[in-house]
Formats: structure tokens, C-alpha cells, sequence
């Protein structure tokens, strides 16, 4: 209650206080420093909260990839990173920035961000022992991949596809075609 009362604070840019958010939940001024002594931490269980949602995403987008094909696995890290970001603007800005709090003072979100990391290596280091990459240097392909879904991500929440041609229904579709860019860049042909 309290954490999605902070992440409609974060939602609509307002500052974000556990006061502030314990109003908006109805709850007493002083109940939630039992639970959260300041916004930090009140703020580290939101990222907590966003991250775990974000996980699930990536989870149910590799359960329908086959284990066999790495490229298509990272595919659809890369797809469901975009689709979560894409619905979910705040959970996004929380997790993303440190606009909101210092991501390395939360264990849980280093720990991971670590293993999504380690995830997409495992994906690519598969790729090239298949033969499947074009490069030699899968470190480069993570990283670029990293910045795409990054960047478009970025780019949907800062407003900027009109500017472009993109119209709000078609930006899930730009994605896809971006990815599809991307994996035909990195793969032999």
C-alpha cells in the first residue's frame, strides 16, 4: 500500500516523502518509519518492488524461448525489457536512474542486477560457441544491446518518438523492429 503510494508519487514527478505517501495511503503519519526509518529505504523497496516485477517479465518472455537458441533467448530479454519499460514508465525511472535513490546502497538490486548481467552473457557466450555471432567480442554485443533497449526505453519515456514519426500505438512495433535490427546486426548470416 505504502510502496504503490510512492510510486504514484514518483508516477505523476512529485517528491517523494514517506510522509507524503503514507497520506496517500491512508495511513498515520508515523506507522510507516516503523517499517521504512527514511525515504531511502522507503524508496529501495519500491525499486525492490519494481525490480521483482521486472524479473517476472524477463522470466516469462525466456520460459517461451527455446533453451536451444541463444540469440532468440536474447531476443526476448531484449523485447520484454522494452514491453515492461514501455508500460511501466515509473517502475522504469525508479530503477533505472538515481534520481530517486543511490541503487548501490540496495544489496538485493546490485545482487540482481548482477545476475541479469551474468544472464545475457551466459546467452551470448551460447551464441559464440554456436558459431551464431559475427563478432568475436560478445562483452560489445552486451554492451550495445544494453544501450539499445536502454536508449529506446529512454527515448518512449522522455517523449521523443512523435518527434520522430512514431505514433503511441506504434512504438511496441518500433521496438520489435529495432530488436530484429539489432539481432541481424549481430548475427553470421
Amino acid at each position: 500500500m505504502l510502496i504503490d503510494a510512492a510510486l504514484q508519487l514518483a508516477a505523476e514527478g512529485a517528491e517523494v516523502s514517506v510522509r507524503e505517501a503514507a497520506r496517500r495511503a491512508a495511513v498515520s503519519p508515523g506507522a510507516p518509519f516503523r517499517h521504512f526509518p527514511n525515504r531511502d529505504a522507503l524508496m529501495a523497496a519500491v525499486a525492490g518492488e519494481a525490480q521483482r516485477r521486472f524479473r517476472a517479465e524477463i522470466e516469462v518472455a525466456l520460459d517461451q524461448a527455446p533453451a536451444t537458441d541463444p540469440l532468440g533467448r536474447f531476443r526476448a530479454f531484449g523485447l520484454a525489457y522494452l514491453r515492461w519499460a514501455m508500460r511501466n514508465p515509473a517502475h522504469f525511472e525508479i530503477i533505472s536512474t538515481g534520481r530517486y535513490f543511490a541503487h548501490g546502497s540496495s544489496a538485493e538490486l546490485t545482487r540482481d542486477n548482477a545476475e541479469l548481467i551474468a544472464l545475457t552473457e551466459r546467452m551470448l557466450a551460447d551464441a559464440a560457441e554456436q558459431g551464431l555471432l559475427r563478432s568475436a567480442d560478445p562483452k560489445r554485443i552486451q554492451i550495445a544491446g544494453r544501450a539499445l533497449v536502454y536508449g529506446f526505453a529512454r527515448m518512449n519515456l522522455d517523449g521523443h518518438f512523435p518527434r520522430w514519426g512514431v505514433e503511441e500505438g506504434e512504438t511496441e512495433r518500433m521496438a520489435e523492429g529495432v530488436i530484429d535490427l539489432f539481432i541481424a546486426g549481430i548475427a553470421k548470416p
